[in-house]
């Protein structure tokens, strides 16, 4: 609990953000460079700033503080949600969002945010531009599969949907490539220490440092397979509910996919995997089952030699992992 610490609360929208502190109560500024300005004022050196991760909404603000010297901390807002949840509170304002806001700050330990450097903020845009083009790819793809469906799909449509096909791939294909020469510029060792696991290429080493911010997200391998998305649940409830365990998909639906992948190659060429899925198949387990602990395992892999700095070698990484 952080009682003794200058916590401040902020829920932030899109033209304005409001503050609150238990003793200095509520106020209200606009989210822009004026706001910011005056916020700076009106906080004292040991500030903690508690805001949640609003899209784009909450980067400038963040990046302002952080840049000059305040400790910022931004979180999940499924946690903060969950936090007022458990509190049973029925009023929902932005008054009341930033008065929870801070009531979290003070009963959690929320870790520090990092300012990012102008490469970061550009990869995080094209990853954002990514994220959006490979959506929209799928549901093209998708889109062209149930026209084909109907026996006789208009040549117009099909030829309409396949230029747009053709123009995503294209652009997805630049942002990629634009994506890996930013991480050479900035982070070529780490890339290329991932890339000698047996399993793990160009794409995913690329999107691991991306998406993990280079590992320095997580203290444990453990917490980056949870926020990956690979870790098993189990679904069991007294005597009547006995369901298959399944993979989590709680997580980061991208790196999810990329791991999973990976896992059909490092199961046939990475030792420790494919002992693993060797030994899990020869147990009845499904071979899906198998794949997505060959997933867990590579991402543990990853994560020891990110720490470490050190590149892969069978006999270290296997302790490790």
């Amino acid at each position: 609990m952080n009682k003794d610490k200058e916590i401040y609360g902020i829920d932030i929208s899109k033209d304005v953000f409001d503050v609150f502190h238990p003793i200095k109560g509520h106020y209200q500024l606009t989210n822009d460079a004026k706001g910011f300005t005056r916020l700076l004022r009106q906080l004292p050196v040991n500030a903690h700033v508690v805001m949640e991760a609003t899209g784009y909404y909450h980067y400038r603000l963040a990046q302002y503080l952080s840049n000059n010297g305040l400790r910022v901390s931004v979180v999940n807002p499924l946690s903060v949600k969950r936090f007022i949840q458990m509190r049973l509170a029925k009023v929902k304002t932005d008054k009341s969002d930033a008065m929870a806001i801070c009531d979290y700050g003070i009963f959690n330990d929320p870790p520090l945010y990092n300012a990012q450097s102008d490469t970061q903020a550009e990869c995080l845009q094209i990853l954002r531009l990514l994220e959006s083009y490979i959506k929209k790819s799928t549901a093209t793809k998708n889109k062209l599969r149930g026209e084909k469906v109907l026996g006789s799909p208009s040549k117009v449509v099909v030829r309409s949907l396949n230029r747009d096909l053709k123009h995503l791939k294209r652009e997805i294909k630049l942002l990629e490539e634009r994506l890996l020469d930013l991480v050479k510029e900035d982070q070529q060792e780490q890339l290329s220490l991932l890339q000698t696991i047996p399993g793990v290429g160009p794409k995913t080493a690329l999107f691991l440092i991306l998406i993990t911010d280079n590992f320095s997200k997580f203290e444990t391998a453990s917490q980056l397979c949870s926020y990956v998305g690979i870790t098993p649940t189990i679904r069991r409830s007294g005597s009547s509910v006995r369901g298959r365990s399944r993979i989590s998909k709680v997580g980061n639906r991208k790196l999810r996919s990329l791991m999973f992948l990976a896992a059909f190659s490092a199961h046939k060429h990475n030792k420790g995997c494919k002992a693993l899925f060797d030994r899990l198949v020869a147990k009845g387990k499904s071979k899906k089952l198998a794949l997505i602990a060959v997933a867990n395992k590579l991402l543990k892999q990853a994560f020891a030699i990110a720490k470490s700095g050190l590149a892969y070698d069978e006999n270290h990484v296997s302790k490790l992992a």
